[in-house]
């Protein structure tokens, strides 16, 4: 790969990978001072974060319909057009997001304790998960934001953005979990409140830094048409099916180690979460080579955008191979930073040290997933997700943990090999080449 090739990679992804690594950090800052309230209360966060997540995966998609759209317009010198898809996706994030968030809150006492049996777990659960999804909608927005700022290739607005909502995050979390400057120590609703104010706060930064510097793209200099909303649709509805899909399977897979035991749920959540943490090079690198896709099948040069998905996937690969090998090494070290329970940390080092071995491959599968996505083929990558995590993993992982009882490591071994046959269709599907003819 050329090095001006490398460079510009380096330079669009930096920012994303700052701005999510902020994002996971939070959650590792989350996940270390909730950790100091016990197992049961890392089991209440982790069920009820991946259910916020459940909540409101399907307007996440619109990142995704947003970025594409942005990256493809900007290609073809549109530039004046490049923010309708973001209106669209604030539009749709508070028309549809916000009913049903306040709905699912609502409903929350009801279906919480299908999720987990322990009462402990859902008398902390529940709380976390009402005050979560009172800001669902918030996310949804952000989320639009992100995409926009990523597909015009000024992620630099993202990565302040996130930065500052996080901080502030990080800062309440401090203040809300554990009663500081006089507010009461609220515990796991402490966390909970945090993230929603933080998340409300980084909305209304993302619309004063959008009002300073996105006039040039069109923002808010016209209402979105139907012909924009429909575009929008189309392309943003198979990843927020597959964002469904996958905060679902999320959930459930937190059901089915929660039929196995409560310890092995609190590692899982740690396990989880240091992942995502983990796996953000790779995304942060795949979302900026969604734009470089996207920009260049607008220019109407496929083979330059097939040669970017090739140059990103050997990058992801490199860099997180890199990544894994602390957690091949010294699993123990970083799982005693989240893990105060002696016997949680005992379920959880195994698994980590796997996990760790496999990141090369996960570099290549998030390049190739997102490029997919900047070229559009958002309904392949649907079919692929969905398919394989609910027609193998979880089944899979059902048998193997509360039925035959081979506990946290046998779930988590059959994770790995699902993750290793989603990287495997991302790599033919991009060979394959089929995407460079969608139209967006």
């Amino acid at each position: 790969m050329e090095f001006s090739r490398y460079r510009r990679i380096l330079t669009l992804a930096a920012p994303i990978i700052g701005g999510m690594a902020s994002q996971n950090l939070l959650n590792l800052v989350d996940t270390a001072m909730v950790g100091h309230l016990g197992a049961p209360a890392l089991a209440a966060t982790g069920i009820g974060g991946f259910t916020n997540f459940l909540a409101i995966a399907l307007i996440l998609g619109l990142s995704s319909g947003v970025q594409a759209i942005a990256a493809r317009r900007l290609g073809e010198g549109k530039t004046e057009f490049a923010a309708q898809p973001l209106h669209g996706g604030i539009l749709i994030s508070l028309g549809f997001g916000l009913p049903l968030t306040l709905l699912l809150a609502w409903l929350a006492p009801y279906f919480f304790p299908y999720l987990n049996a322990d009462p402990e777990v859902i008398a902390l659960g529940v709380p976390y998960l009402q005050v979560r999804l009172i800001a669902g909608c918030m996310v949804g927005v952000n989320f639009s934001f992100r995409g926009f700022w990523n597909g015009v290739q000024r992620s630099s607005i993202y990565m302040t953005t996130l930065v500052a909502m996080h901080i502030t995050n990080i800062f309440l979390n401090w203040v809300f979990i554990f009663g500081n400057l006089g507010a009461p120590a609220y515990g796991v609703y402490g966390s909970g409140l945090a993230t929603s104010i933080a998340v409300t706060f980084g909305t209304l930064l993302y619309a004063a830094l959008s009002l300073r510097d996105a006039r040039q793209f069109g923002f808010l200099r016209a209402p979105p048409t139907l012909e924009s909303l429909r575009v929008l649709v189309r392309q943003s509805l198979p990843s927020g099916m597959q964002q469904l899909f996958f905060a679902g399977g999320l959930t459930a897979l937190f059901w089915i180690i929660g039929k196995v035991g409560t310890h092995e749920l609190a590692a899982a959540n740690v396990l989880t979460n240091l992942m995502l943490v983990a796996f953000l090079p790779g995304l942060g690198l795949g979302l900026g080579g969604a734009s470089l896709v996207g920009q260049a099948l607008g220019r109407g040069d496929a083979a330059d955008a097939k040669r970017w998905g090739w140059d990103v996937a050997r990058t992801g690969a490199a860099l997180l191979g890199l990544i894994g090998l602390p957690m091949v090494l010294f699993p123990e070290l970083l799982l005693a930073v989240f893990i105060n329970d002696a016997a949680a940390l005992a379920l959880a080092v195994v698994p980590l040290r796997l996990a760790g071995l496999a990141m090369a491959v996960e570099g290549v599968s998030f390049a190739l997933m997102n490029c997919l996505l900047g070229a559009g083929d958002s309904r392949r990558v649907m079919l692929v997700s969905i398919s394989l995590q609910w027609g193998l993993f979880l089944p899979a992982a059902y048998v193997a943990g509360p039925l035959l009882g081979a506990g946290l490591l046998g779930i988590w071994l059959i994770n790995l090999a699902y993750r290793m046959l989603l990287a495997l269709s991302f790599y033919v599907a991009w060979r394959g080449g089929r995407w460079s003819k969608i139209s967006v």
